[in-house]
């Protein structure tokens, strides 16, 4: 049941935020992605907000949110918290406006967000890094803002910029005549996913509408499933354009309302995805931006002769985390496997173990062992890539019937953690 005291954006309140916004956010395309459209047997198309000048749809509504300040908090100044993205909206917007502003942005924000924000604020903005997680820096850019009564630019919780967002919708609406029976929406905090909803509820309300979160992050979901505004103790920052303990109180209560459906995509899908994009489409991802894509498999029948539409959320990526995404994926497709193996303190002791126990496909990708005179098995930890997840269980065989196998760590994250 709609809880009548809930804010929800109006269509008029979108439409004067895209009148805000001309000359500033551009009109992303939506374009069909053939790859997918094939493999699925659906028209998939893609909401490119990954190539707004800032890579990202942030700007909608840090934009819309600056531009409504009176002139009283515009020469006050503001502040925000943000792990990137809401950074480089409200750090342009700044440059814009003629804002000076404080940006608390947490330590795990790779440094090519940090030097974007740096170099679409110029001298109007200052960055503070703060914390391990975004609500880290959020709670203390708080701290900054009412000690200093500067106005907070908050990233989803706030009317206006769910309003700005919000255009996003309106923008898709307006580019097809095709009815939409799906849209599938990243969710974070969650301004994205309530402005976005707001409007084709109102407008296209048989569209489908499914939010999409990383699997170490289900604030939205958690929230919903206990019909209370959850937070969670601790989350996986991976996605960090989209890894929140709390999304916003506003937020919440327009997509407990107008989602139907909000699924969680493991992170190893995710970076598969990204590389999936890179390597197959030549399109550029951030995690986030990949979330809503990765989720497309998990309703590959459901949305079979559909249209569809993924709001490819950002771009903003960095290259230094490639390796690391790579890792995951192929951790999560089954293909990346590190073990504590005990090799027998003799000469040819490796080359027994290369040439009798990997099959011919197999690749050692790491490899650390020290020798210990005074034990007769030394003990290393050894990666291996396969070409084949079928390869695991012979070659586990193999390690055992050789006396050559000490533990899988794969599934002991805590072991695995410490040692690789």
């Amino acid at each position: 049941m709609k809880n009548k005291q809930a804010y929800f954006p109006s269509l008029e309140s979108v439409q004067q935020a895209s009148l805000n916004l001309k000359g500033v956010a551009i009109e992303t395309p939506l374009s069909k992605n053939f790859n997918l459209s094939k493999e699925l047997e659906a028209t998939i198309l893609f909401k490119r907000e990954d190539l707004q000048v800032v890579r990202s749809y942030k700007i909608r509504g840090a934009y819309n949110k600056m531009c409504s300040l009176t002139s009283d908090e515009k020469q006050r100044g503001i502040v925000c918290a943000s792990a990137g993205n809401h950074a480089q909206g409200v750090a342009l917007s700044c440059k814009l406006l003629q804002i000076k502003g404080t940006i608390f942005m947490p330590s795990p924000t790779p440094k090519q967000k940090i030097n974007q924000v740096k170099m679409f604020g110029e001298d109007f903005i200052n960055i503070i890094i703060k914390g391990d997680t975004y609500d880290d820096a959020y709670n203390a850019s708080k701290v900054e803002c009412d000690s200093k009564n500067k106005t907070f630019i908050h990233p989803f919780n706030d009317e206006k910029v769910i309003e700005g967002q919000a255009t996003v919708g309106l923008e898709i609406l307006n580019q097809t005549d095709k009815k939409i029976d799906y849209v599938f929406v990243p969710i974070g905090g969650g301004g994205l996913s309530a402005g976005l909803s707001t409007v084709f509820k109102g407008l296209s309300p048989d569209t489908k509408i499914i939010g999409v979160e990383p699997q170490g992050a289900p604030s939205m979901q958690t929230s919903i499933r206990n019909k209370k505004n959850t937070a969670l103790d601790t989350i996986d920052s991976f996605v960090d354009g989209a890894a929140v303990k709390k999304v916003g109180d506003l937020n919440f209560a327009i997509c407990l309302q107008n989602l139907d459906a909000v699924i969680t995509v493991p992170e190893g899908k995710v970076c598969q995805t990204i590389l999936d994009l890179y390597n197959i489409d030549a399109i550029v991802v951030e995690p986030a931006g990949a979330l809503s894509i990765t989720a497309l498999d998990f309703y590959a029948d459901e949305i079979k002769g559909k249209n569809v539409v993924c709001v490819v959320s950002g771009s903003n990526n960095d290259i230094t985390r490639t390796a690391d995404i790579k890792e995951r994926a192929l951790l999560y497709a089954n293909l990346k496997h590190y073990f504590i193996v005990k090799f027998p303190q003799r000469a040819g002791a490796l080359k027994q173990f290369v040439a009798e126990i990997l099959g011919p496909n197999d690749d050692i990708t790491h490899f650390e062992y020290t020798k210990k005179t005074n034990r007769e098995k030394g003990v290393a930890v050894v990666g291996l890539e396969l070409k084949s997840a079928k390869d695991l269980e012979p070659l586990i065989s193999r390690m055992k019937e050789h006396n050559f196998f000490g533990d899988y760590l794969n599934d002991k994250p805590d072991l695995f953690q410490f040692l690789v």
